[in-house]
């Protein structure tokens, strides 16, 4: 596949350029993932074709889960009254309303317990008058910042139900290239951020900031684009 062909979402650019050197990343475009599938018969089928040796494929944490059935249903967090007083608190963002809603933050109830879920949100209360934002989120852990889903106004078909971080994220990387030759790493991103939740052996030894910096403007985008994989490589 040639650079020309390299396809952008919309709002997004091919190009970025990182530590003084211009990559390119290509979004591919796949089927509605369900739950359950193979992630490597997702990566044969769509990524093997165009990837060359010295490419880095990203994956978005969310298409992981699923294929790994990382998902809590609706019936497991029916909110209790902790969880819709705790939720009228939190503050929404252009990423979506997080744990303002009730089943997700019965979902960190269940998951943390209800008194360390009180002292984050008292935490988080006192850090917000200092202007520091993010402390619920940093006290109780990966599992609930990553949680998605409970929310369809982008994708209906996650309305009722969240979607956990996957599991084993490094291993998951390291499977990938043992059955596919493909280098890749997982990440967390909407447009506020992104975090890095698992890379294979060959891109340890990136600095976190060097790797992140070559998709830190989310490319796969967080509505319904169904571009789960960015493709990246360098311009030479």
């Amino acid at each position: 596949m040639e650079l020309a062909d390299f396809y952008a979402n919309e709002g997004k650019q091919v190009a970025i350029v990182a530590d003084g050197k211009t990559y390119a990343r290509h979004a591919i475009t796949t089927h509605f993932v369900q739950i359950g599938e193979s992630y490597i018969d997702l990566i044969e089928k769509y990524v093997k074709p165009i990837y060359e040796p010295g490419d880095i494929l990203f994956s978005s944490e969310k298409v992981i889960a699923l294929c790994q059935g990382r998902i809590v249903r609706e019936e497991e967090v029916r909110p209790g009254v902790w969880a819709r007083i705790l939720s009228r608190f939190v503050r929404r963002t252009p990423a979506g309303p997080g744990m303002g809603l009730p089943m997700k933050m019965q979902f960190a109830i269940n998951h943390c317990g209800l008194g360390k879920v009180l002292r984050a949100a008292v935490c988080a209360g006192i850090d917000a008058f200092r202007g520091i934002q993010g402390t619920f989120y940093s006290m109780l852990g990966g599992e609930i910042r990553g949680l998605d889903g409970f929310y369809g106004e982008d994708i209906s078909e996650y309305a009722h139900m969240g979607i956990r971080i996957p599991s084993e994220p490094d291993r998951v990387c390291d499977e990938v290239w043992e059955k596919t030759g493909i280098v890749m790493a997982i990440v967390d991103a909407n447009d506020l951020g992104i975090e890095l939740l698992g890379r294979s052996k060959q891109l340890r030894d990136w600095p976190v900031p060097a790797l992140l910096q070559l998709v830190l403007d989310n490319p796969a985008g967080q509505s319904r684009q169904f571009t789960p994989f960015i493709l990246v490589r360098e311009s030479k």
